[in-house]
């Protein structure tokens, strides 16, 4: 069942729930899915809730690319680059990128172009503050230290969910000094990128933004020099079912585009 043809320019947001492998018969069906590296990390996980996590996550990438390609779900193969971003092996000319978390797990898809996408519930706002002296720059501590209450809260999220979403698209991790890069927002409800010529990279090659979706913050990130025309959807694991599109406004965060 396709997700709609993807055009250049065009990304697909896909979002599952882990919460729908608490069943035992819908667990196994995903399990059968996986490759026998990936079988073996999902059964060296310790906790439950990590292992339904990272089986959500391998499901949804799975499912998602199956609704562009004519390749069942279980046929997928990847490979990753030296910094651990993953890619189909051999290349089809999607480009993919995953986040997940307890509740939500996301899987970003484009066509030959760099994608990179994170996602945080709400409630680690509070931690994510604590931490800003360390992960965010210079120039964004100097707009954050000026909010307070439910902004700062806000801010924090933002800022995190938007540094991760272009180190990944980068696809060098954290090897990319987070203090070297800034998302400004000046007062405003949008952003602008800046990047320190030492990353080697133009900030004007990339468009991004923030979503609100199931209590959680999406940050995404797309190379490309005009805004993307971007659709989410969420599906059922393990992705028998067609993909429902949630309507426009279950996305309450306003969108960021680069400045």
């Amino acid at each position: 069942m396709p997700g709609g043809e993807l055009k250049p320019g065009a990304a697909h947001l896909w979002c599952a729930r882990p919460d729908d492998l608490l069943a035992q018969e819908r667990a196994l069906h995903c399990a059968a899915l996986l490759a026998e590296d990936e079988r073996a990390h999902w059964q060296s996980f310790r906790f439950e809730r990590r292992r339904r996590e990272y089986l959500a996550t391998r499901a949804l990438v799975r499912s998602a690319l199956s609704r562009y390609r004519p390749a069942r779900p279980a046929d997928w193969r990847f490979a990753r680059n030296a910094y651990g971003k993953p890619r189909t092996a051999p290349a089809c000319g999607l480009a993919f990128n995953l986040s997940n978390s307890p509740r939500l797990v996301v899987c970003l898809v484009a066509r030959e172009a760099a994608v990179g996408v994170d996602t945080e519930p709400f409630e680690r706002a509070a931690e994510i503050a604590e931490l800003a002296p360390e992960v965010f720059s210079p120039l964004e501590l100097a707009e954050f230290t000026l909010l307070d209450g439910r902004a700062r809260l806000e801010r924090a999220l933002s800022l995190w969910t938007l540094k991760e979403s272009y180190i990944k698209a980068r696809g060098m991790g954290l090897a990319l000094p987070l203090d070297r890069f800034s998302f400004l927002f000046g007062g405003g409800a949008s952003a602008r990128l800046e990047i320190d010529p030492s990353l080697g990279d133009d900030p004007r090659r990339w468009q991004f933004g923030l979503l609100d979706h199931a209590g959680h913050r999406i940050a995404y990130m797309i190379e490309g020099r005009k805004a993307p025309e971007l659709k989410l959807h969420e599906i059922r694991l393990p992705g028998a079912k067609a993909p429902v599109r949630t309507p426009r406004r279950a996305c309450a965060a306003p969108q960021l585009q680069r400045a």
